[in-house]
């Protein structure tokens, strides 16, 4: 299929939704409660982020199994999205998410053989050939290679993350019902052309590079457990002049030309399709966290362009939704649900999607608590309700409080991204 997310209804994790619903049911105000158990009844991707992933508690053929019995239920085709994601030296720019595996330590070795191997097997089973079964590939990895490699552990993982990634999409590519498409961050870490072209070098490269080359891939995702907003309604031109400066010029945009992931991922697919990609090749966008409803960081979402043209700063900051102190700010922000899923919502838009389970975690808010599942996961700055952004130490993190580990149920933002939902959430 071109398009995996036409006709057909996505899963929905039940232990995900289980704990939407237990919210919902010790919330005391009933349109909240509601509305948190409408939530519940979206799809949202299964995180494979360590190797025992794929066999602790439902595992991975629980969750194939499950979605069997949902497309039966239902009596239409399901998508089921997976995220692969444990290449060695994993999440090499931060900490939150650090993973299980080292280059130093033959991780790329026993990423194959642990790892991917494994999941393919699965995958393969016949019995799950009706499924439609999408997978994001490593999340954050590739662009790290763009931007970070004056970090030790990012130039270390630059040969193991380029490899893995080719011997992940080739092994998956050998199953008809899989359907790949690799991360390729957001418009706020890879907009500014130095980065944006030299991301459409390296993923040209690598992807060239895999068995089928440019037929290797169906596509690529942005926005990934980010909170970059889908479109900025009141900041289209990114070259509008206000008080003599055009407004990409903005403290908050640094001369960045993209403020949302629609222009961003539209314009990466042209990019694409113009260096050699197939023309059928589509873009997902990861909407879960990026709406920007209801009022945060003393900002509420602005209802059209700012009136206050005095600086460019003003107008810029009374005209965006995306209310963070920084666009670097990527930990525990207090944003909102964004566009629900769904199937082909734009030409060269495959679909909306919930890869971050909304409610889950980014990373532990505060040093010295451990995971007990998953101890190489690290507390992150960036995380630190209390510390400056560490891309410029001018602003806060932005981060809440009380957070657990990254992939945690995280009580409190759930209710916050429930409460500013955008569009709002109708129960």
């Amino acid at each position: 299929l071109d398009n995996p997310f036409i006709g057909a209804i996505g899963y929905v994790n039940p232990d995900w939704a289980t704990n939407v619903i237990s919210q919902a049911n010790q919330t005391a105000d009933p349109t909240l409660a509601a509305q948190m158990r409408k939530v519940a009844t979206y799809s949202t991707a299964v995180w494979l982020d360590r190797i025992a992933a794929i066999t602790a508690g439902r595992g991975l053929r629980g969750h194939l199994d499950e979605a069997l019995r949902q497309m039966q239920q239902a009596g239409q085709p399901v998508v089921i999205t997976l995220v692969i994601y444990d290449l060695p030296n994993r999440d090499c720019s931060a900490a939150a998410s650090n993973g299980e595996l080292l280059v130093a330590q033959n991780g790329l070795a026993r990423y194959k053989a642990e790892f991917i191997d494994p999941i393919v097997a699965i995958l393969s089973d016949p019995r799950y050939a009706g499924l439609r079964i999408v997978t994001i590939i490593e999340p954050d990895s590739l662009p790290n290679l763009v931007t970070n490699l004056s970090i030790p552990a990012c130039a270390e993982a630059q040969n193991a993350y380029i490899e893995g990634i080719r011997y992940a999409v080739n092994r998956l590519r050998t199953i008809p019902n899989v359907y790949i498409y690799l991360d390729i961050a957001h418009s706020g870490w890879l907009g500014w052309d130095n980065n944006f072209n030299g991301a459409v070098n390296l993923y040209t490269q690598v992807v060239q590079g895999m068995d089928q080359g440019f037929n290797s891939i169906d596509g690529f995702i942005t926005n990934v457990a980010n909170y970059t907003p889908l479109e900025e309604p009141y900041l289209p031109d990114p070259n509008l002049t206000i008080a003599g400066q055009p407004v990409r010029s903005a403290s908050f945009y640094e001369w960045n030309p993209y403020f949302d992931e629609l222009d961003y991922a539209l314009a990466l697919r042209n990019a694409f399709i113009g260096r050699g990609f197939p023309s059928t090749i589509g873009m997902l966008i990861d909407t879960s966290r990026n709406g920007w409803g209801g009022c945060s960081y003393g900002r509420c979402r602005p209802t059209g362009p700012s009136s206050d043209t005095s600086s460019v700063n003003a107008y810029v900051d009374g005209s965006r939704v995306d209310r963070r102190y920084h666009r670097g700010n990527w930990c525990n922000q207090a944003g909102g649900i964004g566009e629900r899923p769904q199937a082909a919502p734009r030409s060269g838009i495959d679909a909306y999607v919930w890869v971050k389970p909304p409610g889950e975690s980014d990373g532990v808010s505060q040093p010295g608590i451990v995971d007990p599942d998953d101890p190489n996961k690290k507390f992150d700055p960036m995380c630190d309700p209390n510390g400056q952004s560490r891309y410029n130490s001018a602003y806060p993190t932005g981060a809440l409080p009380n957070a657990p580990h990254a992939g945690r149920w995280f009580p409190q933002q759930f209710e916050i991204l429930v409460r500013n939902a955008y569009p709002p959430i109708q129960p």
